[in-house]
């Protein structure tokens, strides 16, 4: 199993592991809770290497990205970021992205790491291309939190604006950095290659960074409504389904379009709907969900350490109204939740 280049650094800071996408990842060192009041009250740092990351360029590398996801490269220029998806020809969601784009044809893919090998071969075959792995060659932080411009700043003397990019260097060595993150809070991912990771986490650290595993980070991106591919996304499900309708650019043709189309002239059969209930038991993956005639079941769940209580996405069938009574199944009991149009919070 793949490992983090950062291992001993994380060891030493007494980091618990566990497998993110095939990788050996921190899941937590303090705790998940403290880390996470940590990001949303200051700021944390997290090793998020597992992800996939490639570089695309060539004559055909827009052409490329058109065609094979669903929101338009064209609506944004060199310096900005993107966030969208890559669909099969039934419009079901082989994997949410973000597009780093540093020049006219010159991109970095941001695939989810398990999803990264499959991505990364259906570009490598578009004409016109090079489709260079970088994820084996960098490390990858994220930096999160109100706090995160003053460390930034401080640590690497850039501070990108939300979903812009930019290139610099650390350590007489390469940096990427992207206003991107999966928290809420502002922040960055910063990339240098795999013998400078060490330094930039102790420089990070040093300037106030709180280290946070990928515990925090899920029950942070759930607090915003945030979907994780293969939980709240998967390739059975549309992006219209998951209410991501706004990733999709009607003005150009991609992969999965036809069958988008005709999904939106006939109506969906589930949606995703948000909740909350009212104590602190988490609801989980699975739990049954029920509205009158339609069914369905919890997709994600958890505790909210902001709220104080649990949160959770799942999809019902058929659509039910907004203002219908939705109730969980926990343990053979049903309960009434509350329907919350997310973000759970607002940041």
């Amino acid at each position: 199993m793949p490992d983090t280049p950062l291992r001993s650094d994380h060891e030493a800071l007494g980091a618990r592991f566990t497998d993110f996408g095939g990788w050996e990842m921190p899941l937590q060192y303090k705790g998940v809770i403290a880390e996470h009041m940590a990001v949303r009250q200051s700021v944390g740092v997290f090793d998020v290497t597992h992800l996939g990351r490639f570089r695309l360029t060539g004559v055909g590398a827009t052409a490329a990205i058109r065609k094979e996801l669903c929101n338009d490269i064209d609506k944004i220029k060199p310096g900005r970021a993107q966030y969208t998806m890559a669909l099969n020809e039934t419009g079901g969601v082989v994997d949410d992205i973000i597009i780093w784009r540093f020049a006219e044809d010159e991109y970095w893919v941001m695939p989810n790491g398990v999803n990264f090998d499959e991505l990364l071969g259906r570009f490598a075959a578009a004409p016109g291309v090079e489709a260079a792995p970088v994820r084996s060659d960098t490390v990858l932080l994220a930096v999160q939190g109100p706090d995160s411009a003053e460390v930034l700043d401080n640590a690497i003397g850039i501070v990108p604006g939300r979903f812009r990019v930019a290139t610099g260097e650390f350590a007489d060595g390469p940096m990427w950095v992207s206003g991107t993150g999966y928290t809420g809070e502002r922040g960055a991912e910063i990339a240098v290659p795999n013998e400078n990771g060490s330094q930039l986490l102790a420089s990070l650290l040093e300037v106030g960074a709180v280290p946070a595993g990928l515990g925090s980070r899920d029950t942070l991106r759930l607090e915003m409504g945030y979907p994780l591919w293969g939980q709240d996304l998967d390739e059975q499900t549309s992006p219209l389904e998951a209410g991501l309708s706004w990733v999709v650019d009607w003005d150009h043709e991609f992969v999965g379009r036809d069958a988008l189309a005709a999904q939106r002239s006939a109506g969906l059969s589930k949606q995703l709907v948000a909740f909350r209930t009212a104590d602190r038991r988490p609801p989980r993956h699975g739990y049954p969900l029920r509205s009158g005639d339609s069914v369905g079941e919890v997709a994600s769940g958890n505790f909210s350490p902001v709220l104080e209580v649990g949160i959770g996405m799942g999809y019902v069938t058929p659509p039910i109204d907004n203002d219908a009574n939705l109730e969980l199944e926990v343990r053979g009991n049903w309960q009434a939740v509350e329907l919350v149009d997310p973000p759970f919070l607002d940041r």
